[in-house]
């Protein structure tokens, strides 16, 4: 009981530590490769959970895929953040205020709103309070550029994903049901 209760606190003090030298940065090019290993890692994660077997990772996702979505973040208004430590990067959010189409505004009042399009935490030091520090960051951006919503897509089977949006006050408006023939 005593080991318990001293791995409790060594957990617990690991925490406060790290809360007080992690950081949250705006991306730098830099950080490139990691930006690459934590969406590669996320993207494993992805297939991994994926009941259908529709997600790959292709062999130039880890080339392209950070690129992609880094050019999309500079032509939609968006954001990327990193969570560092020691000059290690632990998370990353990524998120974008884009336009509404020409046509919208028929079916929809369109309030201006942000998209969080990435949000991952490696997974060696998840439940840390990191995700909740990054998104915080996210949310404050879009508040900053007057966005009345946050949109976020997440995976049917990441129920991880679905938990932790929830606890942070996101419900399910959206669903994209699937069926095979």
């Amino acid at each position: 009981m005593v080991l318990v209760k001293n791995i409790k606190i060594i957990i617990e003090n690991d925490y406060k530590i790290r809360s007080l030298f992690m950081q949250i940065i705006e991306y730098e090019t830099k950080y490139l490769n990691n930006v690459r290993d934590l969406l590669l890692e996320l993207e494993e994660y992805i297939v991994s959970i994926d009941k259908d077997n529709l997600d790959i990772v292709h062999e130039e996702y880890y080339e392209k895929m950070a690129l992609v979505d880094l050019e999309n973040i500079k032509n939609n208004n968006g954001k990327c953040y990193l969570a560092i430590e020691d000059s290690k990067i632990l998370g990353l959010i990524m998120g974008i205020i884009p336009a509404y189409s020409k046509y919208d505004y028929l079916d929809y009042k369109c309030p201006k709103r942000g998209i969080i399009t990435e949000l991952i935490v490696t997974s060696k030091i998840r439940n840390q309070g990191i995700g909740e520090k990054l998104i915080k960051k996210m949310e404050e951006y879009f508040k900053n550029n007057n966005c009345e919503y946050v949109l976020v897509d997440v995976f049917s089977y990441n129920t991880n994903a679905i938990n932790f949006y929830s606890k942070h006050g996101y419900h399910e408006r959206m669903r994209t049901n699937i069926k095979k023939l």
